[in-house]
Formats: C-alpha cells, sequence, structure tokens
C-alpha cells in the first residue's frame, strides 16, 4: 500500500541524480563551474554528485565504470575526457544526457559547452600589442597531450604576434610536466605563476608584459614582480583569464579575459535537464535526436595591471664646447 501522492518510479532517486566529472576541486575556474551547475540542479530538484579525476586517467576509468551501477540521470564534463576514454564517453552519451564543457573548437558527436582557446589567446596578445608590447613572456602550466586545450590558447597567442613579425618576442615558459602528475593544492596554480616568473627575471630575459594562462598564474606573477620590486603595470604589464573573483578584488585589479564560466555551468545543466525531458516526453523507440552546441564570445576586462609598453629612453650626451 502507497499513501496518496507518495507514487513514485522505482528508480526516481537515480533519475534525480546528475554527475559531474571535475580534474580538481582546488581551481577557482572549476569551483566557479560547479556553482553555475548546483545553481540550476537545485532549482530542478537535482542532486550533484562530483567525481574529483584529479587529472589521474586511472581514476577517471574508474568513475566511468560505476556509471553503469549509479545510472545518472545525466553526466557533465567540466573538461575534455581524456582521449584514451573519448570513444566511451561518446557511447554512454548515446543513452544518458551528457555534456562536455569544452576547450576544443568544436565537438560535433556530444552535447557541448565550447570555448575557441586560440581565440582567446588571440584576444589576450591583441590588447597587449595594442598597448605597444613587443617583448613579452606567456606562463603556462605544462604543455601535455592530456592537457592539449592549454596549447591553444599559447597558439593563438604566439600567432597574433607572428602576424606583426613577432614570434621570435614572445617567450613560451611552461612549468614541468611533473606538476601534472601530483595532486594539485589551493596553491598550485599560483605557485606556478609566482615560481615562472622569478625564474624569468633570474634569467634576465627582457620582456615589458606577461600573461598568464589563468588568473591564479598572472596573480602569482604579480606577487614574483612585487618581491623583485618591479613596478606593474609601469614596468612590467600582466593579463591573465577567466575573470576569477580575486580578480576584480580592488588591490588586484587583475586585466582579464571573461569567457563567461558560472554561465558555462548554468547551461551544462540546462542541457541535461532538457534532455531529459525529452527523454521522458516520448515513449516509443524513435526519439528526436538533437544536439546542443553554445559557445560564447569572450571579452578583454581591462583593469589595472595592464598599460603601455615601457619605452627605453636612449639619452644622448651632448658635447659642450667651452669657450676660454
Amino acid at each position: 500500500y502507497e499513501l496518496p501522492g507518495r507514487r513514485k518510479h522505482k528508480d526516481n532517486r537515480k533519475e534525480k541524480l546528475i554527475i559531474v566529472f571535475c580534474p580538481t576541486l582546488t581551481s577557482p575556474y572549476y569551483v566557479l563551474l560547479l556553482q553555475g551547475i548546483e545553481a540550476v540542479a537545485n532549482e530542478q530538484g537535482y542532486g550533484v554528485f562530483i567525481c574529483n579525476t584529479q587529472r589521474d586517467a586511472g581514476l577517471e576509468e574508474k568513475y566511468l565504470r560505476m556509471m553503469q551501477t549509479m545510472r545518472p540521470a545525466g553526466i557533465i564534463y567540466t573538461c575534455n575526457p581524456h582521449p584514451d576514454f573519448q570513444h566511451q564517453v561518446e557511447k554512454i552519451a548515446k543513452e544518458t544526457p551528457l555534456v562536455i564543457i569544452s576547450n576544443k573548437e568544436k565537438t560535433t558527436t556530444v552535447d557541448a559547452i565550447n570555448q575557441d582557446n586560440t581565440v582567446v589567446g588571440k584576444m589576450m596578445a591583441r590588447h597587449l600589442l595594442d598597448l605597444g608590447h613587443r617583448d613579452v613572456a606567456f606562463i603556462t602550466p605544462p604543455l601535455t597531450r592530456r592537457q592539449w586545450q592549454r596549447s591553444k590558447r599559447v597558439n593563438g597567442f604566439v600567432k597574433e604576434f607572428e602576424k606583426e613579425g613577432l614570434r621570435d618576442h614572445v617567450i613560451i615558459k611552461a612549468a614541468d610536466e611533473s606538476i601534472d602528475s601530483r595532486i594539485p593544492r589551493m596553491d598550485t596554480e599560483y605557485s606556478m605563476g609566482y615560481q615562472l616568473t622569478m625564474e624569468l627575471l633570474q634569467e634576465g630575459r627582457q620582456f615589458t608584459a606577461i600573461a598568464g594562462q589563468n588568473d591564479m598564474m598572472a596573480i602569482g606573477a604579480l606577487d614574483a614582480l612585487h618581491e623583485a620590486k618591479v613596478h606593474v603595470p609601469k614596468d612590467v604589464s600582466v593579463i591573465g583569464c577567466d575573470n576569477i573573483f580575486y580578480s576584480g578584488i580592488r588591490r588586484i585589479a587583475l586585466t582579464t579575459i571573461e569567457h563567461f564560466v558560472a554561465l558555462k555551468g548554468r547551461d551544462a545543466c540546462d542541457i541535461i535537464i532538457r534532455k531529459i525531458g525529452t527523454k521522458d516526453s516520448f515513449f516509443s523507440d524513435i526519439q528526436p535526436t538533437s544536439l546542443y552546441n553554445i559557445e560564447y564570445s569572450p571579452r578583454v576586462i581591462a583593469r589595472k595591471t595592464t598599460g603601455y609598453a615601457k619605452v627605453e629612453k636612449k639619452i644622448k650626451k651632448q658635447k659642450t664646447n667651452k669657450n676660454k
């Protein structure tokens, strides 16, 4: 016997669960994404279960195996799946609503919120070029096969300088690959930015601007420059990417690229819930197929850490003839 109004599908608990694959919970970028996802999920009465893969292929594979028993209502990948599991993820997407918040240009087989990282890199470079910066450095986490989307941002940056005939004026400073094999800490990205900037200064490299792969790296660069008594932006300009909360704090006021991270999380969850609704609306085996592919246009948020490039003034010694 069931009480009136309490009749529910026997798998209802599982149907109300959305699984989120996340590479780290220490980065403000992923925290912003999760906030967007959870906001929509809570509004619609869904629970969110986070699988923190720690960028470990073994952990990701383990979580993917769990999907068979958990049978979630939907799955959101907050980054690209490991290349070894791409085919498996596409297979799951045929049975379960699945969205990838992706950094590749286009995803054709799975619903996606896309970000063209090449365009982001170009925008960072163009902002610095417009301010007269010719000698610049780009600091980044490891540029590995697994994290190939990082290279897209770097390549876009370099291409924009290349257009001006300044390819050789860009220093690419990447962290050691071993960093990606460690469990990330809250300060991992900040420390990378700090350390790489210190190395650039110690090596005596010439640059009037630093671009950070993300805001936390750029904030690390700001602290390294401050410690070395290099004035920002008078001596060196700094630009980041993501427009995280810390970047807007008045004392930091970091110039950055806004690409609407929290909205991406909301959109990903919206797509999942729409797909669930479509699935529930049709009782036949023939269901309409639709593929969502959303992309925002990023924009530069200019704050206090970028300014016109410092011009080296050459002082000519003038000989004066003294008449006696």
